[in-house]
């Protein structure tokens, strides 16, 4: 295995003015577990499946190329699959649900990096919904594959800027580091790092490139998962190391955490009046739009009043759908309770399409039920509609 990645890119960082990128020594690194799996299997068999799943920081070109390459270099005779799950806008509940889909693809997975803090933190998910989402990935992940490998990321956006000044360490990267505790998953708290060296005076926030990093701040964040690589494979393979599956808790974090989430196809539900199904749907209004959300099959209703059944089993029912200038609010009720409201309008609409995942309800008996949706008369203040687009059914 050769190690040859460190010196280039040290060399590169020096001859662009981030000397000290590769060197710089924080506490990021949370090292817990091991990594000697996915090591095996590259270092061994000449073969691997790494797959990057998070939202746009992933999708978008930048420290998930440079890992690859970083790991094509130390590993230079294997035959990577790479995949990229990352999903503009995403964080761990949709995630969570859609796993098997993006990340389970092709098969079995041997090194996952899973990021989520900037996503779970802007989107407003709650405390207990980015335990229950990144877990549902986590022990999703270890139960489709005992042996993989995790790396937990955590992202800077410019939410966490004002508390890491503080030093105080912003509730969504402590809510992932319980997920990452409990199940013994390295991480690398890149927002402190990065705030720590905003602080010493290294470069600034629009330096760095923002929230959406520019090429500098990527090399740093593909810096400190080098980092992680040197100080867990530091030592050669012992000739009698074999694969082990990694433990698995008995008892998860939180009982009602996604960890049997699965997107169902929309052409299960019932549809009344009111409802369509479009094999390819594309918006009429002018807005943006999300690549994987448009020209895609959708159930659509346009007017209130419109109502549709889906029947599922589990514990767990939500919505995978596009919200955007025109969505409205919705009423829904499951096995005959009372009806309840959900806004699906969200901070992005008026100019986007923007994906979204919502959970209607959970903590429900395992076995069947029964879910009836229907558009309200009333809608959002800067809504121009009383639309829904359903992508899929979100069952756990």
């Amino acid at each position: 295995m050769r190690k040859t990645s460190r010196f280039l890119l040290c060399c590169i960082c020096c001859c662009m003015g981030i000397a000290g990128a590769r060197e710089q020594k924080t506490d990021d690194l949370r090292r817990r577990g091991t990594l000697d799996n996915c090591r095996i299997k590259f270092e061994r068999e000449k073969k691997g499946r790494v797959a990057f799943m998070g939202g746009s920081i992933t999708e978008m070109e930048g420290w998930r190329e440079m890992v690859c390459r970083e790991l094509q270099d130390r590993f230079p005779d294997t035959e990577f699959d790479f995949i990229n799950a990352g999903i503009s806008s995403t964080g761990t509940t949709p995630g969570a649900f859609r796993f098997e889909r993006d990340v389970l693809c092709r098969g079995p997975v041997d090194l996952l990096f899973e990021e989520a803090a900037v996503n779970d933190e802007t989107n407003g998910f709650s405390d207990i919904e980015q335990i229950r989402g990144m877990e549902g990935i986590i022990r999703q992940a270890r139960i489709s594959n005992p042996e993989i490998d995790i790396v937990m990321l955590h992202f800077i956006g410019d939410g966490m800027l004002m508390p890491l000044s503080q030093e105080v360490t912003p509730a969504v990267i402590l809510n992932h580091e319980k997920v990452a505790e409990h199940y013994q998953i390295p991480s690398i708290n890149l927002a402190e790092e990065v705030a720590q060296r905003m602080k010493a005076g290294e470069f600034d926030w629009p330096t760095f490139g923002g929230t959406h990093p520019a090429p500098f701040g990527h090399r740093i964040y593909a810096a400190a998962i080098s980092r992680l690589f040197d100080e867990m494979w530091h030592s050669p393979l012992r000739e009698s190391e074999r694969i082990h599956p990694h433990n698995l808790p008995a008892t998860p974090l939180d009982a009602n955490s996604y960890f049997g989430g699965q997107l169902v196809d929309i052409r299960q539900a019932k549809l009344g009046k009111g409802w369509k199904y479009t094999a390819v749907w594309q918006p009429e209004l002018p807005a943006a739009t999300r690549k994987g959300f448009v020209h895609v099959p959708a159930i659509e209703a346009l007017k209130a009043g419109a109502q549709l059944h889906f029947r599922f089993t589990g514990k767990t029912v939500g919505i995978f759908h596009v919200a955007g200038p025109d969505t409205g609010i919705i009423e829904y009720s499951v096995d005959g309770k009372p009806f309840r409201e959900k806004d699906l309008f969200t901070e992005w609409s008026e100019g986007l399409y923007i994906p979204w995942m919502t959970i209607l309800e959970t903590g429900l008996n395992e076995g069947r039920h029964e879910l009836v949706l229907r558009m309200s008369e009333k809608h959002h203040p800067a809504g121009k509609g009383q639309a829904c687009r359903i992508l899929y059914f979100a069952v756990d």
